[in-house]
């Protein structure tokens, strides 16, 4: 869809690097956001008319219309549907029909299997069940009402320590679906995930840097968003702005480039620290395009949503299988126009959570190098390497920043990047800086920097042990640890 763009150089990457905090970002539309975020809702009891789970009043009419229109999403879920395929996710793909098709017959499947198999004790159980609960309300008996909800019950009182965003979604997810048939225990659930996991441990986390939100975990994260805001007019990226305004494109940047040919459409493999034992995942990849389509439905004003749009439109990409093809008509609006994802630096760091990502260019066969999850990987031709930053090598030049491996002390040498097409110019001269990247230090740690020409300044690396220096003219740069107590 982009082969008109042209890669982006060094300089340019640069000039995006330095534009980049003045972009307004998801989680950073409303003024005034100032961290740390102590807001919370003004209550947790839950007013709204049912459906209440993802299917709100305006998607519903939209899922509708795209039903009438026959659009290639709908087209593609009804061929699979008539074609008796498998869906791994069945109940409540059944109770998405119902609502959108009027198919008494899915629907009534779902309250059954709801009723029956259904497992209180399994998180991606209860977050169906809950969604049967609601979307299939018309079609419940007071028996099945009884069987249901008692199962939600328990997944809601479960005094075991919420720890996962998986574990919290199935808690928010009963908690709604329970708000008419016993309110006091879904204020309950509700007051207790927010301040106990939101507010008590993974907010935290992520400030400490003791976690990351990873490409594949990043769905149950946005299904939350979603429920608090439809349910408690919330908005969750408020208790963390600065974490949520990175996110989108940091989501963006953590995939390696090449796709990889899935058996019905083809696969952006998110950056992952088990690839190479087990190899790309195409589940991961899938949950990984649902989080980017349930961001652009939560906030599709923000720069980085049409960015994100830009990213999802392309159809090569679009989940025609059984597991990705409801997420893809549950989210996607292809009306939305959306801007060129050409436009995103390619490098991004992530100060808060210590990672950094870039990318030579947004082509295919681009070079890619991720700091994530405590190791550094290369992607070059197709194959993925692992490095050890604390090892000695020569530096990864890929023209839209320069990473350099650390030991204690260490003099660096930054080149000059190509002359322009045509020989040097003045303005070669004047953008001939490097973004520079230096990995494998101590966390949290001051250092002495000297460049050529400069006084010495003093930087601290981020949680994952990384400095960012912007601008580095080509020349020598000196790094020692800065002595303790200055």
């Amino acid at each position: 869809m982009w082969q008109n763009h042209s890669p982006v150089t060094r300089r340019e990457a640069l000039r995006w690097l330095s534009v980049l905090p003045a972009l307004p970002l998801s989680g950073q539309n409303t003024p005034g956001q100032n961290e740390p975020g102590q807001s919370r809702p003004d209550s947790f009891r839950v007013y709204t008319e049912s459906p209440r789970l993802l299917l709100r009043p305006q998607r519903l009419r939209l899922l509708r219309r795209e039903r009438e229109r026959r659009s290639l999403r709908w087209d593609q879920f009804e061929t699979l549907w008539t074609g008796h395929a498998p869906f791994p996710e069945l109940g409540w793909i059944q109770a998405l029909r119902f609502q959108i098709a009027d198919d008494r017959e899915a629907g009534t499947h779902a309250v059954a299997w709801a009723v029956g198999p259904a497992d209180a004790t399994r998180p991606d159980d209860v977050r169906e069940m809950a969604i049967i609960a609601d979307l299939c309300a018309p079609l419940l008996t007071p028996d099945d009402k009884n069987q249901i909800f008692a199962k939600l019950q328990r997944a809601a009182s479960d005094a075991r320590p919420v720890k996962t965003l998986g574990d919290a979604r199935a808690k928010v997810f009963a908690a709604v679906a329970l708000t008419e048939a016993q309110p006091a225990v879904s204020e309950k659930t509700l007051t207790a995930i927010f301040d106990g996991f939101w507010k008590g441990s993974f907010i935290p986390s992520l400030r400490n840097a003791k976690s990351t939100v990873s490409n594949a975990d990043a769905y149950a994260l946005l299904e939350i968003l979603h429920l608090v805001r439809d349910n408690l007019n919330f908005d969750l990226r408020e208790t963390f702005p600065k974490w949520f305004k990175q996110y989108p494109l940091l989501h963006m940047m953590a995939h390696y480039p090449a796709p990889w040919p899935g058996s019905d459409n083809e696969f952006r493999i998110p950056a992952d620290e088990t690839i190479e034992k087990a190899g790309p995942d195409v589940r991961k990849a899938s949950l990984s395009r649902a989080a980017e389509l349930a961001m652009v439905a939560y906030d599709s004003n923000a720069a980085s949503s049409q960015l994100l749009q830009g990213w999802l439109t392309n159809d090569r990409f679009l989940m025609r299988g059984t597991f990705g093809i409801a997420y893809e008509l549950l989210w996607a609006n292809p009306y939305q126009p959306g801007l060129s994802y050409y436009h995103i630096p390619l490098a991004m760091h992530d100060e808060i959570g210590g990672q950094l990502f870039v990318r030579s260019s947004w082509e295919d066969d681009a070079a890619w190098i991720g700091f994530f999850a405590g190791q550094l990987q290369l992607f070059r031709d197709g194959s993925v390497t692992r490095m050890d930053p604390r090892v000695t090598r020569d530096p990864l030049d890929i023209d839209a920043a320069i990473v350099f491996f650390a030991r204690e002390a260490q003099r660096f040498l930054v080149p000059a990047p190509p002359p322009s097409p045509g020989g040097a110019t003045k303005e070669d001269e004047k953008t001939a800086d490097a973004a520079v990247f230096i990995v494998g230090l101590d966390p949290r740690r001051s250092y002495h920097i000297e460049v050529d020409g400069e006084e010495m300044i003093e930087d601290r690396s981020d949680p994952g042990g990384i400095l960012y220096l912007p601008e580095v003219p080509p020349g020598s740069v000196r790094l020692g640890p800065a002595p303790p107590g200055l």
